[in-house]
Formats: C-alpha cells, sequence, structure tokens
C-alpha cells in the first residue's frame, strides 16, 4: 500500500513540474493540450500535505536522491507518530520511528527506486478539480518544491535497532 501511495504522490510531484498552465479551474480553456511527461530533477525535497480518505490529515517530507539510489519519506499523520520511511534501490525499506519506544519495520519490495524518466511512455488519464485546483492524477498540496535540496546522510541511515536480532514491530503504514 505504501509504495502505491508514493508512485501516486510522484505521478502528482511529475505532473505540477511539468505543467506550465494555469491550475486555477476557473481559468482553463475548455480545451487543454495532453501534457508530455518530463523528467524528474534527480534531486529534490517536497513538503507535502495530504487530506487521506480516513479524514486524516498527513504532512510528508519527499526526499528524492536518484544519484545515490534513495529515497525518505518522513510522514506525520494527524495525531499520529512521526514515521520514517528509508528506500533503496535494492529494493530495502525501513519504516521506524524514533525514541525510548523506537520501532522498525524491515521490508523487501520487488522493485527500487523510481527512475527520473519513469513516465516514459505513459498514457495521460485526464484531469479532475480538487478543493478548487485542476489536478492531474491524485491531489496532493505541495506546499514547497525544492530542486537539489537533499537530507543530511546520517539522517538517511536506519537506527541500530532496525539491525538487531529482536522482534520488531509491525508498523500500520496504511
Amino acid at each position: 500500500m505504501m509504495k502505491i501511495n508514493e508512485l501516486c504522490t510522484a505521478i502528482a510531484l511529475l505532473t505540477l513540474l511539468q505543467l506550465s498552465v494555469p491550475t486555477n479551474a476557473v481559468s482553463q480553456p475548455a480545451e487543454m493540450e495532453v501534457p508530455t511527461p518530463q523528467p524528474w530533477p534527480e534531486q529534490f525535497h517536497a513538503l507535502l500535505y495530504m487530506n487521506l480518505s480516513t479524514a486524516q490529515l498527513q504532512i510528508s517530507n519527499l526526499y528524492y536522491d536518484w544519484p545515490n539510489r534513495r529515497n525518505v519519506n518522513i510522514f506525520q499523520k494527524q495525531l499520529g507518530v512521526l514515521l520514517y520511511d528509508i528506500e533503496w534501490n535494492n529494493g530495502t525499506t525501513f519504516y521506524y520511528t524514533l525514541g525510548e519506544n523506537g520501532t522498525c519495520m524491515i521490508m523487501q519490495f520487488d522493485v527500487g527506486i523510481l527512475p527520473p524518466d519513469f513516465l516514459d511512455g505513459a498514457n495521460y488519464l485526464g484531469t479532475q478539480v480538487t478543493d478548487g485546483f485542476l489536478c492531474n492524477g491524485i491531489s496532493t498540496h505541495v506546499i514547497t518544491f525544492e530542486i537539489g535540496e537533499l537530507l543530511q546522510d546520517s539522517f538517511t541511515q536506519a537506527p541500530a535497532y532496525c539491525f538487531t536480532s529482536q522482534d520488531k514491530e509491525l508498523l500500520s503504514v496504511e
């Protein structure tokens, strides 16, 4: 489920990068040219806000780092714990929380990090008005988008307790 959410977020971010048309639904012409997917910047940070269908709000700091083949998501759900999601191109993902009662779950996915050109050959599916804005893909509010902004290397490493043989708590990441 988390990988699907990340893909949807990725598509929404890419669409925001590539479109140069006004986003206010009121000012949209009747016919709009089908956008051509453009590659992502190789490194960026995006602060994202989502109103989830579970009636919760979520803030996500997304750090995409293609040259180092890693992706970091720091999720804060409404009234929830801060959840770190460190993804590596070999398919390994660490979901963890910090603090005295820190938890960790390691997952292996069959895919790695999406390359900057992952939408090459994609078919455009259309638009939808959400919160008064014309959206392509899912609706994610991008608060900031900083090309070239990276997270310090020390923040991209899972904590030591992720590598011990002790039982790790299963985190709900839906």
